[in-house]
């Protein structure tokens, strides 16, 4: 699953049906924001360059065939600089040695600052929620404005929240679309939609 997927015409469209099917049982305003990554993990592309720098300096003392010692520094710096193309470049590796804690981190803060940064605390009545999926750290994050207490959500809340975090995980994004209309009921049950309620917020996947 890319961000490009759920770009994709059809997609976007499901989605879009998916929010608005939520909205019509609830007050509370859907959004729903795909990023490639939310962190910076240069670290981890330096150890993966440290490693490789490592690998052949012990070729280099252990091996028995000779080498010249003239190469050796440039050496050293291209194996590091390979290393760390390599991190910067497969996701499976650089998200393998990295740790799940920061990864994870990264993804509840960058959730938060683009609850602010897209306007969805500006509805009438801070209803606003955002499920928030992050497409390296394979993880998703629903956060809630101040108008929605999510500690109030009963169980079903929670084992929506688990399916769309399963796939997302798993890479799956007709699960995703599965999961999503899930939302719907413990919002409804929290939030009931008014007979007056407006749209407040865009309804397409951003």
């Amino acid at each position: 699953m890319s961000a490009s997927d759920f770009l994709q015409p059809a997609a976007k469209e499901q989605v879009t049906r998916v929010i608005e099917g939520v909205e019509g049982q609830t007050s509370a305003e859907l959004v729903v924001a795909v990023r490639k990554i939310s962190g910076h993990y240069r670290h981890t592309d330096y150890l993966v360059g440290a490693l490789g720098a490592l690998a052949g300096l012990l070729v280099f003392l252990f091996h028995p065939a000779p080498f010249d010692e003239d190469l050796f520094p440039a050496a050293e710096v291209a194996l590091f600089l390979a290393g760390a193309a390599l991190s910067a470049s497969v996701d499976p590796l650089r998200r393998a040695l990295t740790s799940a804690k920061l990864r994870e981190a990264n993804v509840k803060t960058a959730a938060t600052a683009a609850l602010h940064e897209m306007g969805i605390t500006r509805t009438q009545g801070r209803t606003g929620v955002l499920v928030f999926v992050s497409l390296f750290e394979r993880r998703v994050e629903v956060v809630t404005d101040i108008g929605v207490d999510a500690k109030q959500l009963d169980g079903a809340w929670g084992e929506a929240l688990r399916a769309l975090q399963g796939a997302v995980e798993g890479g799956d994004l007709a699960a995703f679309v599965g999961a999503l209309p899930r939302l719907g009921a413990p919002l409804g049950k929290l939030l009931p939609r008014a007979h007056d309620d407006v749209n407040e917020l865009s309804d397409e996947v951003r």
